[in-house]
């Protein structure tokens, strides 16, 4: 099976199958693909925009954190003809893969793909029960790591802040409390757990563990941290003109996002008295409409598809300026992945 990035998946019948990702029409449209530019794909996942732009005539980068997709879109780079390289790589790292005369876009879809929900032992959803682990580049910290060695109160944090979760507390103090007796090891024992202590009420539209798994995911893979540098890396490797698009499923990642383009386009607004004025030069210029959601009827066909949304801007000959993560205005969890190991 192969996994499509917009959501299921889909059977190989002698070679790479076309998939159609969230925003296929709109993120194509945004980037203008044609013969003669390079486009990198931040995160390649199954393929689906990296098809989509080598079919418009476009060269491809494509990178993955995670080495299985990597593995399995070596069929579409073998008939690529030599316009896609693939590269296994975290997305935030893209400056390193650049080449020196830049790139005429950049494209990120952020979260976590369909091939790593439906394989149980990467243990991303608790729908399919597998190992506590959600690393997608399969190393580092885990989120039972995580689970079993993080204090009640950072627990707390990661829930509420990642999760938005409403019973974030009490949630991690049942954690601390059952750990103590048998550590955590599967997604089904910690999903059973958050069930009992926030049990499913007929309305609720989501399993009571989707946000607790949404957070560890999230801080497993620091995706907020991940999203942020890799903002500033595709300003420094865009040629002018050059566009950037990035499709979010998350709010926090919409926020990250939507705070990026505010600060790079060169105006603030110091009063509501006051007119906007030029603070800095604009170093991306807005791209269509400040943010674009998928249609109804996407939406109807693609369950994925409801939460996303698309934000793009256009490079402008202005210089880079200096990464700043002060302007996301994230908390800082980086430091509790020690998890007192």
């Amino acid at each position: 099976m192969v996994a499509n990035p917009g959501g299921g998946t889909t059977e190989p019948e002698g070679g790479p199958v076309r998939h159609i990702p969230v925003l296929l029409e709109e993120v194509v449209r945004a980037l203008d693909p044609r013969p003669g530019r390079l486009i990198l794909d931040g995160t390649f996942g199954a393929g689906g925009y990296s098809s989509a732009l080598l079919a418009a005539g476009a060269e491809v980068i494509a990178l993955d954190r995670d080495p299985t997709a990597i593995s399995a879109g070596q069929a579409l780079a073998d008939i690529s003809g030599g316009r896609l390289k693939l590269i296994h790589s975290q997305f935030s790292r893209l400056a390193d893969h650049a080449p020196e005369g830049g790139l005429d876009g950049v494209v990120f879809d952020i979260g976590v793909s369909s091939m790593q929900i439906d394989e149980a032992e990467r243990g991303f959803s608790f729908q399919r029960n597998g190992p506590l682990d959600m690393r997608m580049s399969k190393d580092g910290v885990s989120a039972a790591d995580v689970v079993n060695r993080a204090k009640a109160g950072d627990l707390t944090r990661i829930f509420g802040f990642l999760g938005e979760e409403k019973q974030a507390g009490r949630i991690a103090r049942a954690i601390e409390k059952r750990r103590a007796v048998a550590p955590f090891a599967t997604t089904r024992d910690l999903a059973n757990l958050i069930e009992t202590v926030n049990p499913r009420k007929a309305k609720d539209k989501i399993h009571p563990a989707t946000r607790v798994f949404q957070a560890l995911r999230i801080f497993v893979n620091d995706e907020l941290g991940e999203l942020a540098e890799a903002l500033f890396a595709a300003e420094r490797v865009l040629k002018p003109g050059g566009r950037l698009v990035v499709v979010t499923f998350h709010s926090l990642e919409d926020r990250i996002v939507k705070q990026f383009f505010a600060d790079r386009s060169g105006k603030v607004s110091g009063s509501r008295h006051l007119p906007m004025v030029e603070a800095k030069p604009a170093i991306f210029e807005a791209l269509g409409k400040p943010m674009i959601a998928a249609s109804d009827e996407e939406a109807e066909a693609n369950p994925r598809a409801r939460s996303a949304k698309l934000r793009a801007g256009v490079r402008t000959d202005a210089p880079p300026r200096a990464a700043d993560m002060s302007i996301f205005d994230l908390p800082d969890l980086a430091s509790l992945a020690k998890m007192g190991a």
